[in-house]
């Protein structure tokens, strides 16, 4: 018996038929018309396909999922697929592992066996488990993957089960190929990625049919993921196709910008360097472990993106509550009601601000230092209280009075008049308090109950010192029900997290990052939820109280900082603050936990850049000697800040 990750020369399957048992709600699943909505499991191939289709709030021309694989395993006479341009010199090569005799840390941790009987992985050499015990030989032809994923009978875990393809000598085997052109041929990579995609669809399309003669359905049309199901009986089974070196043919805001390449899922991202290795084996093995570790720690397989994969752990852990009858369960959405007067965009937007130093600020500066929230939204999203349930209208004295129960205002949205700025007693170098709020004339906006109870704090904590009559209340949506709906969710990815860290896994602690923010940013998203099963994914409101939340602990903090260090901050965009420092002053929270300010870049200012700082005439200028003074940090891997969702 050969070792596990060697090869198997072999490829030969026993007969078997898949087997399905009522009792095994997570084999198979049933069709529509047996068991009610409710009941149902929430991995319904419907479901799945149709919102990740949807990609992040439009269609894409293949079926999407992960993104881009940066270096490829070629067969001499194979076609090149193209891959995004990565900054070499952004990547550390401590983090990146860039010492080709010294692994990243995470490529030495085991494998473990969580995902075994959930997925299989199919390199050019064989099949294997995650764990990596050896099943087959090469999968040479689309009738041998029928025949692999008929005999393997996987179950699905929170996502449909899922076959991960490997490796671009794979997909040769199985006639996956298709040619684009290069990236030195196009001038906008995401014109290569649609061509890239349609091709993909067209060539997938041309070879599957053995598949479906053999009894399989497409849901969808097929990209680098192919949705598979195959009905036997009033049963249901699904499996997921990925096709690894094709992942760079879906690219959306959950990946990358502007030809740059983005975090990609449970694979890593090339820019950080924790994507996986560049040889099929050492990538298959590394895949594996990551797989097992995601089925270990979060109980689920990885989704199609990082937010399909938060929304499958809301969704288990939905599944567990209903079953047992403790904990709240959400099943509607959460739309935003009707206001009065036109859209304002985002309930709650995330600052940004700048202003121009002064002497005071440069006096003593060596350094600039940017610090932010560790792991903020998923820190605010165990704490809060969410409303759900139909919301009702109250106005006038009835909605005033709403705002002053015994336990406080409760969730919801409070229609408010906040005051000019300039005639309260703020801080000059701070932003204002609430981002719709003007120095010269009173607004009138909607707030979430996090703003009202925020612009209530002290000014020496960071609000503006208000009563609940000086806000002038006129109309409310409260909520019937509230409670803490994502505590276990948060509970969950931070215990990930702090094994994560604990281990030095720097490719799983990026992982959940994007999982949570990703999450995060969709609720607000209805396009992203239109399957009847995942339309209680949509919480715009729930969304806007994170990100107000985050924003009112972020102006507590540089409170405290001014009055223990005497230091106001240049600049805040979502949850991290830039200050210009001396030698040896530490503005940083002690505390490890989520939330806390955590040094995010820290560089020494040369003669040149305090120069620039010195000689900005405005916030143009400034932002421009920030962005240069941090621009060998700009891709540094970060998990810690939110940046905007």
């Amino acid at each position: 018996m050969s070792s596990p990750w060697e090869q198997m020369p072999l490829f030969a399957l026993p007969e078997a038929t898949l087997t399905t048992s009522p009792d095994s709600t997570d084999d198979v699943l049933p069709d529509e018309d047996v068991l009610p909505d409710d009941d149902a499991f929430s991995v319904d191939a419907d479901v799945f396909v149709e919102a990740d289709q949807l990609g992040s709030g439009q269609a894409v021309a293949a079926h999407p999922a992960s993104p881009e694989q940066c270096d490829v395993v070629e067969a001499d006479d194979a076609p090149t697929s193209p891959s995004p341009e990565v900054d070499n010199e952004a990547v550390d090569g401590d983090e990146a592992g860039s010492d080709a005799d010294s692994p990243p840390v995470w490529e030495t941790l085991p494998a473990g066996e969580d995902a075994d009987g959930h997925a299989l992985i199919v390199t050019a050499d064989g099949t294997y488990t995650p764990s990596g015990r050896e099943l087959t030989g090469p999968v040479d032809s689309v009738e041998k993957l029928d025949k692999l994923i008929r005999w393997a009978s996987l179950t699905p875990l929170g996502a449909p089960a899922q076959i991960w393809v490997v490796g671009q000598a794979a997909c040769e085997l199985l006639g996956w190929i298709i040619d684009p052109g290069s990236e030195d041929d196009v001038d906008d990579m995401e014109a290569l990625r649609n061509r890239a995609a349609q091709e993909l669809t067209a060539v997938l399309h041309a070879t599957l049919t053995p598949m479906l003669n053999a009894g399989w359905e497409l849901r969808g049309d097929p990209g680098h993921v192919v949705h598979l199901s195959r009905s036997i009986g009033n049963f249901t089974s699904m499996v997921d196709v990925v096709i690894e070196p094709y992942v760079w043919t879906y690219w959306n805001k959950d990946f990358g910008w502007h030809n740059r390449v983005g975090d990609m899922g449970i694979l890593g991202s090339p820019t950080a360097g924790t994507y996986l290795p560049d040889d099929d084996l050492p990538a298959a093995r590394e895949l594996g472990r990551r797989l097992a570790w995601c089925a270990k720690h979060l109980g689920v397989l990885p989704g199609p993106t990082p937010a399909r994969t938060g929304a499958a752990l809301v969704d288990k852990i939905k599944r567990e509550r209903t079953r047992s009858g403790k904990g709240i369960v959400v099943t509607t959405p959460g739309s935003v009601p009707p206001l009065d007067g036109p859209p304002r965009g985002d309930l709650e937007p995330a600052v940004g601000w700048t202003r121009v130093p002064d002497a005071q600020d440069l006096d003593g500066t060596s350094r600039l230092v940017s610090i932010d929230q560790r792991a903020a939204y998923l820190a605010s999203a165990g704490m809060l209280e969410f409303g759900y349930g139909q919301p009702t209208l109250l106005t006038g004295n009835n909605a005033a009075a709403a705002a002053v129960r015994e336990k406080g205002a409760p969730f919801g949205l409070w229609r408010i008049t906040l005051p000019p700025g300039q005639t309260l007693s703020l801080p000059e170098k701070l932003p204002l308090p609430h981002p719709h709020m003007l120095a010269d004339q009173p607004v009138q906006t909607w707030v979430t109950t996090v703003s009202l109870d925020g612009l209530c704090s002290p000014v020496a904590d960071g609000g503006i010192g208000a009563d609940l009559d000086d806000l002038d209340i006129t109309e409310a949506w409260v909520y019937p029900q509230q409670g803490r709906a994502l505590d276990k969710w948060a509970k969950i990815l931070r215990e990930a997290r702090k094994v994560s860290v604990d281990t030095d896994d720097e490719a799983t602690k990026r992982f959940l990052g994007t999982c949570y923010k990703g999450y995060i940013g969709r609720m607000v998203n209805p396009d992203m939820w239109t399957a009847k099963q995942m339309q209680h994914h949509h919480q715009p409101l729930w969304r806007a109280s994170i990100i107000a939340h985050c924003r009112w602990r972020g102006r507590r903090v540089a409170m405290r900082i001014a009055r223990e260090h005497g230091r106001w901050p240049v600049r805040t965009v979502t949850d991290s603050w830039v200050y210009l420092l001396a030698d040896g002053e530490d503005i940083a929270d002690p505390s490890e936990a989520l939330g806390k300010m955590s040094v995010e870049k820290d560089v020494v200012l040369t003669d040149t850049l305090l120069s620039a700082f010195t000689s900005a005439q405005d916030v143009h200028e400034v932002n421009l000697a920030i962005k240069e003074a941090f621009a060998d940090n700009e891709d540094a891997a970060d998990d810690d800040g939110e940046g905007v969702l």
